[in-house]
């Protein structure tokens, strides 16, 4: 798929699908592949729209300037490059604070905001969690220790059951032809760390959904919601069965009451 020539960086997308517009953001350590069990799901009835955020995928030069703030900007712009006047948002964990950022400074682009598994809020134990992650990968043979050491953190129980899950998920990680680098990595998270919202919540006027998983550790639910408070036009939805990716261990779920969601806030 085609990719967008910004000043500083080559930002690569992929387009999937016929309909409205709905652009999907992948949250931390991710790139668009993170979307692959939703996208079959929403591609009949929506144009599905997936950026590599700066430091991931194939967008390069993976050391480009990398801040939230660039990455709102880098969607705005593949939006008027796509020719997309309105468009529906959704994103996942640190996807979903971006989307959160898109709907509160540019309200007269942003249709529907959807979040998942995401918090507006500044967790240590999450920040300990990724200096963690990037300390073991970066010991000898650390590729895939730090892949074993991030899955309790976000799959749900459910995924431990099979014990051929982990196996599958370790070899399609490794195999990935695109993965991010150990210095990506770094890259990503000094820009998390240094976020700041530019939006406030009540600047977020439009129809937004918010998913939460019951078993996500990494961003629990009740510490979650009342980061949303300030959020008027809000739709709340628990998934039981599902950590915090959210979008592996209940495609079916979230495609299902997303595309509700959706279709009672067309774009008109």
């Amino acid at each position: 798929m085609p990719d967008l020539v910004l000043n500083d960086l080559s930002l690569h997308y992929e387009v999937e699908g016929n309909g409205p517009p709905l652009v999907l953001l992948a949250g931390m350590l991710s790139d668009n592949a993170a979307w692959t069990p939703l996208v079959p799901l929403l591609r009949d009835r929506f144009t599905v729209i997936r950026p590599d955020n700066r430091s991931t995928g194939r967008t390069t030069p993976k050391d480009a300037p990398a801040t939230m703030d660039l990455m709102v900007r880098d969607v705005i712009a593949l939006m008027d490059h796509l020719g997309h006047a309105r468009f529906n948002v959704a994103g996942h964990s640190m996807g979903g604070l971006m989307t959160l950022e898109l709907a509160g400074l540019f309200a007269d682009r942003v249709a529907t905001a959807t979040i998942m598994a995401s918090g507006r809020v500044r967790s240590p134990r999450t920040t300990a969690v990724f200096d963690a992650l990037l300390a073991i990968r970066r010991m000898p043979k650390g590729e895939e220790a730090w892949l074993r050491a991030l899955y309790p953190w976000i799959f749900g129980p459910a995924f431990f059951t099979d014990p051929g899950n982990v196996g599958a998920a370790l070899e399609a990680a490794l195999a990935y032809p695109h993965a991010q680098s150990a210095e990506a990595m770094a890259h990503q998270m000094d820009a998390f760390s240094k976020f700041r919202p530019e939006a406030g919540l009540a600047d977020i006027t439009c129809p937004t959904l918010i998913f939460y998983a019951a078993q996500d550790v990494l961003v629990p639910p009740a510490l979650a919601k009342p980061g949303f408070d300030g959020i008027g036009n809000k739709t709340e939805i628990t998934i039981e069965n599902a950590g915090h990716s959210i979008i592996w261990d209940a495609p079916k779920d979230v495609a299902s009451r997303l595309l509700d969601f959706l279709s009672e806030h067309s774009i008109r």
